[in-house]
Formats: C-alpha cells, structure tokens, sequence
C-alpha cells in the first residue's frame, strides 16, 4: 500500500495561495475537474473519483482525523467505466456521500499540492508528501511543515476531517 503525508487547510484567497505554490513548483498548474462518490467502507474510505465519463479511480484510504499532518495509506485503481463501477458500488455498499471540486495541482519535488475549489465548502489546500518504502514518517512531516511555512499556512486554518465529513455536518 502507498503512503504519503497529508495535510488540509481553508484559505482565504486561492490566487494568492497558487502564486506561491507556482513559485516552489517543478510542474503545474494542472486544472482537473473531480466527482467523488463515497461507499460505506468500515474498514476505513472507499470512493471512485470520475474525472470524465471514461476516466476515473477507484480509491481506498486510512488516515486518522487529526489538524496536522498525517500519515494516510492508499490503494489506487484506474477505471475507464467509472460510471458503471459507481452503480455497482452503489448497490453493493450504498452511497456515504459525494464532494465535488475543481482542483488545481502543483507538484514540488514529491509533493502534490492541491488548491481545491469545493462545491458547498469554499476553498482549501492540500498537500500529499508521497514517501518511499523506507521513508520514516518524520521525513514526510518536517517535509509538510516546510512547504506549509512557504505557503503561510498557519495551525489555525488546518482541517482534521475530510470533505465528505465537512458536507455532511454542514447538512446536519
């Protein structure tokens, strides 16, 4: 199973945020449109993100629902019938709940900086420090924290849950 280190944060200003993340950035900005359906998962997330109507994965993920960074375990699986697939699970395991969002990706080094754009939420960073095998999880954090310092991103703005948990107490 893959791993990386992980935070999120709103932000109050996404152009500002995306100057920055251009000026520490081996490549991007990549725009990429994303529909995420979440499947009942006890053992930990399941959701199939479509990207067009034959592009999507199929992903699943530990992490724990914490402010800081964390370490999150992932197992990715490309479809080219994300539809059909979404209906299969849908079926088989129910719908959790679904976030929609246009996100605009950078990439430093090893991690993938996401500005996303969510309907119903706002807007927000991510980052994902991808680790090696034999990357200790300390490696990944001072990582996160330094591209955090670049970014003026402050222990105020972090988030500890994930998107869907934010719609869903919204909706609450």
């Amino acid at each position: 199973m893959a791993r990386n280190i992980e935070i999120k944060a709103r932000i109050p200003d996404i152009e500002a945020l995306a100057s920055l993340a251009a000026a520490i950035a081996d490549q991007g900005p990549t725009e990429i449109s994303q529909d995420d359906t979440f499947f009942h998962c006890d053992a930990g997330r399941l959701k199939l993100r479509q990207f067009s109507p034959d592009k999507g994965e199929l992903i699943f993920y530990r992490r724990a629902n914490q402010a800081g960074p964390k370490e999150s375990f992932y197992v990715r699986s490309v479809t080219a019938e994300p539809g059909t697939l979404r209906e299969s699970l849908s079926l088989a395991y129910g719908v959790s709940g679904r976030v929609v969002k246009q996100r605009r990706l950078f990439i430093a080094g090893r991690t993938r900086i996401h500005l996303d754009k969510v309907e119903g939420l706002g807007d927000f960073v991510e980052l994902e420090v991808v680790l090696a095998d034999d990357d200790s999880l300390d490696v990944g954090v001072r990582e996160a924290e330094k591209i955090m310092k670049h970014l003026d991103i402050n222990a105020s703005q972090l988030v500890d849950i994930a998107y869907v948990d934010l719609l869903a107490a919204r909706a609450a």
